[in-house]
């Protein structure tokens, strides 16, 4: 009996670990129904639907003579083969392809003023799309019936395609007004007499679906366009005979169809003539058949789909607008501001002050357990060109990382131990034990270059500047999910860091290479554990205070990135929700004067847009690519995603140039774009939910490997 109990408590155990969380299974949920919409959009506008081939005509010696010679109503059902002939000073007005959203309300309203009726034959995507004015023409006492769902010539398809084409419309037609109808009219019919081999057999077809075939005698010819006179004439019978005229309510500007019909109906009225529908005209039962039940649920939820599809592919086509003109603003911007300040860092004689900075600084390694990393990172830092003293911090770590640090016994270099605190903490315990008054922060599993310390502490030669970052670069950039996030770090991260120093607002002092003064992080409390991305906090209550934040292009720091997808993840996960936090948490200086409302009213509207609503945004690009490939138009969809590529490779390439980057790594930019932003979605919307929800995101402790090693030496060199 106990081992029953624990087999069963081992599958409850392993099934609840199999289960996705909720925060990542409703972001996920979210993208599958977004994606689900667009093609629904699609299914129901026809793009990969359109069939556009017309059958040339035919033979017709298989057609029953009395159809060639009959009326243009044909009655297949059953085992009739029977045609109908409208009656003297009868006219049945019929209008195809609609409903319009333009012109079938104009045709309704000049059918309303002369008390006159009609049918509309109207396709399937067309009643999906705008079922109001089906309701209308229903309610006001207008006959409906099925021009097929996609509008294509039913000779050139199945009966599997025909059935499709007919119980879609019904669907459609039930949803919107509540009713069947048993009229059908063939695309690119014309007059009875006209039926022939191929086409008589689709008739035969339609019949035994219960439906009635209805073409014309008297075609308006109003799709040509030929004038309002020309309409008139086209569609008057020979004197006094009854007929069913044939126009249109959708396909184009229909202006010329609704003035024609305004003097059409009381000339024609004048003359003795009486406008029906088809069964009025013919005192036949209704068309119409009521649906109740099942089936009118079936149809009422096919309207509500089509209706959600198209307003959110609305929201979404508005939202790729507004991604695209912040891409290429922030695009246009970086280029600019990162070249006003190459060009200011980089001319002759520039300096931040009047003599430089050559003082000690203090250097704080937050670690916990860093084993395959501290070696590297810690002699990276006794080789700098610059005096330091160097305070390893171990965080309660619990393989040995203070251990290996100790038994280097390297001059200079100071251990604290403390128990587990996290990050903050442990920055403010070396900060309590620091001797200088500049202070570098770098992460354990960074590595400097000999000179990077004096390049990242050289802008405090400038009394104004309170912070200072470096340029964090990749280190094991061999993998694809390496060479991703290098070029995210020398584009996305650096690029921006140039701008942001020209604007003045820079968001984040990266944990891997930053400089601090140390009045400065005292006059703010020090780091602050209110937040996941204390970098973007401690940085944006330095701006607030007034103090000035710089970037430092030459104090490059190589760092280890994330590994796996599932490394990434919780990276990313952090930063994301981190950046939320601190940009909540500081929004109180969108009203501050001075440098704090300088910073709110420029920089946090620019981290939220390019940091939080952007990225959330950005898979509308790929979502569209995926929409315009399967629907169309191909060509044009292609081309424009190229051309958005283009535009980020040109950045990128940039990017790379200013950091004297090799570019082949670009050659995996294509792949990053369309795999990589999926990703940092997912990771957005997941962070999005923890935020709304009230949810608490823990500190995660990703794997290192300590493949990166001092420059110099074993690991990654910086690029020439």
């Amino acid at each position: 009996m106990a081992s029953r109990t624990r087999r069963r408590g081992t599958a409850a155990d392993a099934s609840r670990r199999r289960r996705l969380p909720m925060r990542l299974t409703l972001p996920v949920l979210v993208l599958a129904a977004l994606m689900a919409m667009l093609m629904l959009r699609g299914y129901v506008h026809s793009e990969i639907l359109a069939d556009h081939r017309i059958r040339p005509e035919a033979a017709s010696d298989r057609v029953p003579e009395k159809i060639l010679d009959g009326g243009p109503v044909i009655d297949t059902r059953g085992s009739r083969t029977t045609s109908l002939r409208i009656p003297d000073r009868h006219l049945v007005l019929t209008f195809d392809d609609g409903p319009d959203p333009t012109w079938t309300p104009k045709v309704l309203d000049v059918l309303k003023k002369h008390h006159a009726h009609a049918v509309f034959f109207v396709t399937g995507t067309m009643t999906s799309r705008y079922p109001q004015l089906v309701r209308r023409m229903v309610a006001e006492g207008h006959e409906v019936g099925v021009h097929t769902f996609s509008h294509p010539d039913l000779s050139y398809q199945s009966k599997k395609r025909i059935d499709w084409e007919l119980s879609q419309t019904q669907l459609a037609i039930t949803g919107a007004a509540g009713i069947r109808t048993s009229l059908f009219r063939p695309p690119y019919s014309s007059f009875a007499d006209a039926m022939d081999n191929l086409s008589w057999p689709v008739t035969e077809y339609i019949g035994s679906r219960g439906y009635i075939t209805v073409v014309n005698d008297t075609d308006s010819e109003d799709w040509r366009k030929p004038g309002v006179d020309r309409i008139i004439r086209n569609a008057t019978p020979d004197a006094g005979k009854g007929a069913i005229v044939l126009m249109h309510d959708s396909g184009g500007d229909r202006h010329q169809t609704v003035q024609a019909l305004d003097r059409f109906l009381p000339l024609l009225q004048k003359q003795g003539y009486t406008f029906d529908n088809l069964t009025e005209a013919l005192n036949a039962p209704s068309a119409h058949t009521p649906v109740t039940g099942p089936d009118l649920w079936q149809g009422r939820a096919w309207i509500l789909l089509v209706q959600a599809a198209d307003g959110i592919t609305d929201v979404l086509v508005a939202g790729l607008a507004v991604i695209g003109a912040s891409v290429l603003a922030r695009f246009a911007l970086m280029l600019w501001l990162s070249f006003l300040h190459t060009r200011r860092v980089r001319r002759k004689g520039f300096r931040w002050g009047r003599r430089p900075v050559t003082e000690p600084v203090s250097v704080l390694v937050p670690a916990y357990n860093e084993a395959k990393c501290i070696e590297n990172t810690v002699r990276s830092l006794t080789a700098s060109e610059h005096p330091v003293e160097i305070l390893v911090v171990d965080d309660g770590s619990t393989d040995g990382t203070a251990r290996i640090v100790e038994n280097l016994d390297l001059p200079g270099v100071r251990v604290i131990r403390q128990q587990n605190a996290g990050k903050p903490a442990a920055l403010n315990r070396g900060l309590r034990n620091a001797r200088h008054d500049i202070i570098v922060m770098m992460d354990g599993d960074t590595v400097f270059e000999p000179a990077t310390v004096r390049e990242l502490v050289q802008p405090f030669g400038d009394p104004a500047v309170g912070a200072v970052a470096g340029n964090a670069k990749v280190g094991n950039r061999d993998s694809l999910i390496g060479a991703w996030q290098h070029i995210e770090y020398v584009m996305g991260f650096n690029l921006d860091r140039r701008m942001y120093d020209v604007l003045r607002c820079m968001p984040t002092i990266p944990g891997a290479v930053g400089a601090f003064r140390r009045t400065a992080l005292e006059q703010v409390g020090g780091m602050s554990d209110d937040t996941l991305a204390e970098d973007t906090d401690i940085t944006m209550a330095i701006h607030r205070d007034g103090w000035r934040v710089v970037y430092a292009e030459r104090a490059r720091a190589w760092t280890e990135a994330p590994e796996s997808v599932s490394q990434l993840w919780s990276q990313r996960y952090r930063w994301s929700y981190g950046t939320m936090q601190a940009i909540w948490k500081h929004r109180g200086a969108l009203l501050d004067r001075g440098p704090s409302g300088r910073f709110g009213r420029v920089g946090l509207p620019l981290v939220s847009l390019f940091m939080v609503v952007a990225p959330l945004l950005a898979p509308l690009i790929d979502a569209f690519l995926l929409y315009g490939i399967v629907f169309g138009p191909t060509q044009k969809t292609i081309g424009a995603w190229l051309g958005v590529l283009a535009v980020q490779a040109a950045c990128a390439a940039y990017a790379f140039r200013l950091d004297r980057e090799r570019m082949t790594h670009l050659v995996s930019l294509p792949l990053q774009q369309i795999l990589y932003r999926q990703l940092m979605y997912v990771v957005l919307l997941q962070s999005w939910i923890t935020a709304l929800t009230g949810g608490r995101l823990r500190w995660q402790k990703l794997r290192r490997t300590g493949v990166v090693g001092a420059p110099g030496t074993a690991g990654e060199r910086p690029a020439a």
